[in-house]
């Protein structure tokens, strides 16, 4: 496992990019594709420069991933306010994959103690806290992320594309897009993948403990706020 601070990376390698037309027929060559072969079909494109991240709500993704490439980099923003459930979740998942993990954390060097940016409202804090440590070191360390992404997840989801750049240029998959909530389901059981236990106390969607309650759906995440999403996936 290797941490790492959210540093401006330097790179001189020329990044792989695909173009809008190449977008597009990427989504169309990879609807009704199974997670596993659009995950073959990145690490086939990217090789070593595919990441993914991951919150650590289960393992569903990782366990999809590394069973294409086990030494895939996941990525995990530490933001300090994680609940110990989730931080055990990262314990019990480097155990079974043996992880190429790592893990950012906000950025001290900003002129303002971490632990004040709450204070300032939750923009701010999922800014600091999970944005701009991603945007500082995904760039410099691969051309295209896995994300957890489903249309079923939510409303603001539901149009989730395969296959897209993100505001970075980066190209970001979202292999598990299509599935939908009994495929889901039906896969954690049948791998017995590992679930963050909060999702027994009734957490649908897990993030930070300040913003997160008990909910059926992801209207637990940020409850009575306008906001319905950290930052990550705009």
């Amino acid at each position: 496992m290797s941490t790492t601070a959210a540093l401006a990376p330097v790179s001189l390698r020329r990044r792989a990019v695909l173009s809008p037309s190449e977008i597009e027929a990427a989504n169309t060559r990879l609807a009704g594709a199974t997670p596993s072969e659009i995950i073959a079909w990145a690490s086939a494109r990217f090789g070593a420069r595919l990441a993914m991240t991951a919150s650590f709500a289960d393992t569903t993704l990782i366990d999809l991933a590394t069973a294409v490439d086990p030494d895939i980099e996941v990525i995990f923003l530490d933001t300090g306010f994680h609940f110990p459930e989730t931080l055990a979740t990262v314990r019990r998942a480097m155990e079974r994959y043996a992880l190429n993990l790592t893990v950012l954390r906000p950025d001290p060097g900003d002129g303002r103690h971490v632990d004040d940016v709450w204070a300032a409202g939750t923009e701010a804090c999922c800014h600091a806290r999970k944005v701009a440590p991603l945007e500082a070191y995904l760039p410099g360390h691969a051309d295209a992320w896995l994300s957890g992404l489903r249309r079923a997840d939510s409303p603001d989801r539901a149009e989730t594309p395969i296959v897209a750049l993100d505001r970075r240029g980066l190209v970001k998959v979202n292999p598990m897009a299509e599935m939908t909530d009994a495929e889901y389901d039906a896969y954690v059981a049948d791998h017995d993948v590992l679930v963050n236990t909060l999702t027994f106390d009734g957490y649908a969607s897990i993030g930070c403990w300040p913003c997160t309650e008990p909910a059926a759906d992801r209207s637990g995440r940020w409850a009575g706020l306008d906001k319905t999403e950290c930052g990550l996936h705009l």
